[in-house]
């Protein structure tokens, strides 16, 4: 299976931790010229400079808040072009629905949705120019299977999947491919955070885990958090040559947590 990404230039959006920092690694141990992103100097400059010290890739990073226009912006002002976009960058927490107001909502929308639209509006023709591209929203097993205490979050991970969608209709036939990639509950360093306050601060991690999956994601077939690698894996496959002919899809990495064959 081809994945060598050799010659190539990949983009991966909020990714100085967690899902964004292993997909990171995946793309510059595969050969490619890796872009880390993120909305902090120091933390986005600390995170090329492990990655370049873990992966021996080429490895550099560009500190904007892709969350707004301006952001984008000066992004793109600074990487004008990629052959790989992982669209990655995201918020969640859990709010009672009645009680999420207008402008989290709009925040929320902002940051997971917007982002990867203003990125992929720009970098998506120059992929058709140049006759191959990759574009890779990363959404959510809560796309498709909305968790209570998280509707606005999982709104926006239905519409990523709508717009990668209508956004694959429009490239065909041009060697560029827009995937949605579906993680289920993965073991980040936000998501611990999250478990924590959910389960208990003092109850031990090893066994927190193992109460969330039980109690909050019962239908998990994997029975524990996938870890962050298992995802890059996915999007390696999806962002390479080897995935070709894979376009327009909704990639489930969620370890059976969606009750769906689809």
């Amino acid at each position: 299976m081809n994945t060598d990404m050799s010659g190539r230039t990949a983009l991966v959006t909020g990714s100085t931790s967690g899902i964004g920092q292993a997909i990171a690694a995946s793309f510059a141990r595969a050969g490619a010229d890796v872009v880390v992103n993120g909305r902090s100097r120091e933390r986005v400059d600390a995170t090329a400079e492990t990655l370049r010290a873990d992966t021996g890739g080429t490895v550099r990073g560009i500190a904007a808040d892709i969350g707004t226009a301006e952001g984008a912006e000066s992004l793109i002002a600074e990487l004008p072009d990629v052959d790989v976009l992982v669209n990655n960058a995201g918020i969640f927490s859990a709010t009672p629905v009645f009680e999420i107001s207008d402008a989290e909502w709009s925040r929320f929308f902002e940051v997971n949705v917007l982002s990867g639209v203003r990125l992929a509006r720009h970098y998506a023709p120059r992929m058709v120019e140049r006759g191959w591209g990759r574009v890779i929203f990363i959404s959510s097993e809560s796309s498709i299977f909305i968790p209570t205490e998280m509707v606005h979050y999982g709104m926006t991970k239905t519409a990523q999947l709508s717009v990668a969608r209508g956004m694959a209709q429009e490239v065909k036939g041009t060697g560029v491919t827009v995937n949605s990639v579906l993680p289920g509950p993965t073991l980040t360093p936000g998501v611990a955070e999250f478990i924590s306050s959910r389960v208990g601060a003092d109850v031990p991690f090893e066994e927190a885990e193992r109460r969330f999956i039980a109690e909050e994601r019962p239908s998990s077939l994997l029975g524990r958090l996938i870890r962050p690698e298992e995802v890059a894996n996915l999007v390696l496959y999806a962002g390479s040559e080897a995935g070709s002919a894979t376009t327009g899809a909704a990639l489930r990495v969620d370890g059976g947590v969606a009750p769906s064959l689809t």
